[in-house]
């Protein structure tokens, strides 16, 4: 031995000496060694499926596994294999060593005579132990373990750093990549083999086959006749033991769902538990909530779609599933394919925020049924409206007139929309949004009116957690992405008779069908969103226990007048509804039953108002009683007519010269729009001069000046610019007689405009009297400007 050598030697002992000799009395930090070692983190599926593992921070593939999370099989033909007397010597076998050295330098067999304790120590400091000081360096520092830590301890680090070829370290990942198994499922056949590949892993390891490699068959028949002669019972596996396993190679590790195994890994590195946590060998699993059966599904479906509507410019989408009832997202879809730059395909389209357009519209209804506006079957107005400067108009361009509540949403008509958006306070749908935590809002001024049209942006995320709310009658939850943590409860937003009635409106027929069609044993429910510029095309609904939110469109924003919501996102919605119907045959509405507040009531058809005497056809809708809007309908009413003038005749009627007739008396404006229509409706006579003081009927509605608007002039038109007043009224009325505070302005008649020129600015109380005397006021401020 040269003497450089015996100074190194000298040298090491000295330190490994202090090192264990600080160790054994308690003053040097003792890190454990599990902290010293990075591991890799496993994503399971819900089942215990793999569907990641990733890399060690040393590009090793090595998941730390506790000892209690390996087979007793497996520990006990390593140690039988390895090193029998483990748990008796102190570091190193010297009779092994001087067994190996004689049978290896004296022409036998090569044999190793390094104790699972020197295995680590050389694994673990990286020790070149061919040389005879590189031993000697082995066996102190084999020493040092010992007096630090526990055989346990020992043990557990052994097995989590056993070589087992290419860049996979540890059992623990062994049993993953090789066997798609954990660690503790291991049979006897599979022990063996991972006791034994370590010795060459060069040889033993697979390579690209799903057979073993011949030497480890044989070695392994070798190491299972050892095992027979500690348990003669295992006899009885020797046919089984005989045959060859079957390994995957490590190309063949699962990269399932990427976009959500991101985010699943980006939370991971976030929480980590600390490294000297009693659970430490449990914080490199994270057991998710995705089931990889519906995913594998869903991509299938989605990726099959993108691919038959490429001709009109569709190439990229997102999915989204939660089962509402723990709120666990089962499948997310992130992008039609993760590995294509083109589309960008790496984003994670579920959680980017995008216009919903229409999509978010069921929240404004059940808001209004809250607060005693509306009722499923409630007769709203579709008509042209301005709201201030804001003047929507309806995607197709067209207004329908009278529409119903339930009418109004499934066709996602814009007008009734807004006005009811308009209509919410405390909260009303902004403040809805912000209590249901839809990030990066900006102020409630910045939107207006137009959030209801899909002004805002939300994600994926955010819109399946708004359905799973209705679905859950009103209450907010938080998205769940773990198998292993309970469902968390936050606040009621909703009621739940509101909640309940909102689904019940969204019960629709598929596109392109009249009929409302099952899918299995349930009936799905949904709502489509278009956003502005053709750049976002929405579906979101709910199925059974499940909420499904598909989006199509392009993550840089681009248009196509194909991403319209019925068009482009509705069918995909509909194909993974039929995908999960045909896999979960017994699937249920777990949420579809009635409150026990809510009632049915018998309404007129026409009007959505309690019937009156003159009603031709009732139907039934749900309410809440003391909150849903009822009242008797005005809409029919019977009306006397004198056959001699054609007018409506004063009482007391003469039989001989009078008849009575039903009319429908609508608004002025929907009058109108039945004209255009080609529908005119009958007018009734005009009024006597007997009618004109019976107070009956509907008051005027005031459509200009706007509710809560501020109208603006420069100082240099006072005078010149005038202010338009209008108002809606009664089929019988031909007049309305305008007022400014007590001042009278002029005649005019219903729903033609009269204008009004202000002289000064300040606060005016506008009033509109029809010629029955009905009145309707409003509240109009003018501002100057120069």
């Amino acid at each position: 031995m040269r003497r450089r050598d015996r100074h190194l030697i000298v040298a090491a002992l000295a330190v490994i000496a202090l090192v264990t000799l600080a160790c054994t009395v308690r003053f040097w930090p003792r890190e454990p060694l599990a902290a010293s070692i990075s591991s890799s983190t496993a994503v399971f599926d819900r089942h215990g499926r793999l569907l990641r593992l990733t890399l060690a921070r040393d590009e090793q593939y090595r998941l730390w596994t506790s000892l209690d999370d390996v087979s007793p099989e497996f520990l006990e033909a390593l140690l039988l294999h390895e090193d029998q007397h483990f748990y008796r010597h102190f570091g190193f076998n010297p009779f092994s060593l001087v067994r190996a050295t004689f049978s290896s330098y004296l022409g036998g067999p090569r044999i190793g005579g390094s104790t699972i304790t020197m295995q680590l120590a050389r694994l673990k400091y990286e020790l070149n132990t061919r040389t005879i000081p590189g031993k000697l360096h082995q066996i102190l520092r084999a020493m040092q373990l010992e007096l630090c830590y526990s055989k346990q301890e020992l043990l557990e680090a052994h097995i989590n750093l056993m070589p087992y070829g290419g860049n996979v370290q540890g059992v623990g990942a062994a049993s993953l990549i090789y066997f798609d198994k954990s660690a503790n499922r291991l049979d006897l056949a599979q022990s063996l083999s991972l006791v034994l590949i370590p010795q060459s892993p060069s040889r033993r390891s697979p390579r690209g086959t799903v057979r073993e490699p011949l030497e480890l068959g044989e070695a392994r028949q070798r190491l299972f006749t050892r095992w027979l002669g500690h348990h003669p019972e295992a006899s009885t596996l020797a046919e089984q033991l005989a045959q060859p396993l079957e390994l995957n190679a490590v190309a063949a590790l699962p990269f399932e769902a990427p976009h959500y195994t991101e985010h699943l890994l980006r939370e991971h590195r976030t929480k980590r538990v600390s490294p000297s946590s009693a659970s430490q060998d449990k914080r490199h699993i994270i057991a998710s909530s995705l089931d990889l059966p519906m995913q594998q599904r869903s991509e299938r479906v989605l990726k099959a779609y993108v691919a038959q509507h490429r001709s009109v410019g569709i190439h990229n989408a997102a999915a989204l599933i939660v089962d509402y009832r723990d709120m666990t997202v089962r499948a997310l879809i992130g992008s039609a394919d993760f590995g294509s730059a083109r589309i960008e395909g790496q984003v994670d389209g579920t959680a980017a925020k995008r216009s919903p357009g229409s999509a978010l519209k069921p929240f404004i209804y059940a808001l209004a049924i809250d607060q005693g506006l509306i009722h499923p079957l409630s007769v709203l107005k579709d008509a042209p409206t301005s709201f201030g400067p804001f003047s929507p108009e309806n995607f197709d361009g067209r207004f329908v007139g009278p529409i119903t509540a339930s009418d109004a949403l499934s066709r996602s008509r814009n007008i009734p929309a807004i006005a009811l958006s308009s209509r919410l306070a405390n909260p009303n749908f902004y403040q809805l949004l912000k209590s249901a935590g839809v990030a990066d809002m900006a102020s409630e001024q910045h939107y207006g009116l137009a959030l209801a049209l899909g002004g805002g942006e939300v994600t994926m995320q955010e819109a399946a957690t708004l359905y799973a709310m209705l679905a859950n009658r009103g209450v907010l939850s938080p998205l769940n992405f773990f198998s292993d943590t309970s469902r968390t409860s936050g606040p009621r937003l909703l009621s739940e008779e509101a909640s309940f009635m909102t689904l019940a409106m969204l019960r629709t027929a598929r596109p392109g069908e009249l009929q409302i069609r099952k899918a299995g044993n349930v009936y799905p429910l949904w709502k489509t969103g278009t956003s502005w510029g053709f750049r976002d095309a929405w579906t979101a609904g709910v199925l059974g226990p499940y909420v499904i939110v598909v989006w199509v469109g392009n993550f840089d924003g681009q248009g196509n007048p194909a991403f319209v919501g019925i068009e482009a996102a509705a069918p995909l919605f509909f194909r993974l509804v039929d995908s999960i119907a045909a896999s979960e045959p017994r699937l249920y509405e777990p949420s579809f039953r009635q409150p026990p507040r809510l009632e049915k009531v018998e309404i007129c058809t026409a009007s959505g108002d309690l019937p009156n005497a003159e009603c031709p056809k009732t139907t039934t809708t749900w309410y809440i009683p003391g909150v849903s809007p009822m009242r008797v309908s005005q809409l029919h009413r019977r009306v006397w007519i004198d056959e001699r003038t054609g007018a409506q005749a004063c009482p007391p009627y003469d039989p001989a010269h009078t008849r009575s007739e039903i009319f429908e008396f609508w608004p002025t404006d929907l009058l109108q729009l039945f004209a255009q229509a080609g529908m005119p409706r009958r007018r009734p006579p005009p009024s006597s001069d007997c009618q004109r003081d019976v107070q009956s009927g509907t008051a005027p509605s005031i459509t200009s000046p706007v509710i809560a608007a501020s109208y603006t002039i420069r100082i240099a038109h006072l005078g010149k610019d005038s202010i338009p007043l209008s108002a809606n009224a009664d089929s019988e009325v031909r007049r309305l007689h305008w007022f400014i505070d007590e001042s009278y302005v002029g005649t005019s008649a219903p729903s033609v405009a009269l204008g009004w020129k202000p002289q000064t600015s300040g606060r005016y109380l506008v009033r509109a009297i029809d010629d029955r005397g009905r009145v309707d006021t409003r509240e109009l401020r003018v501002e100057l400007v120069m």
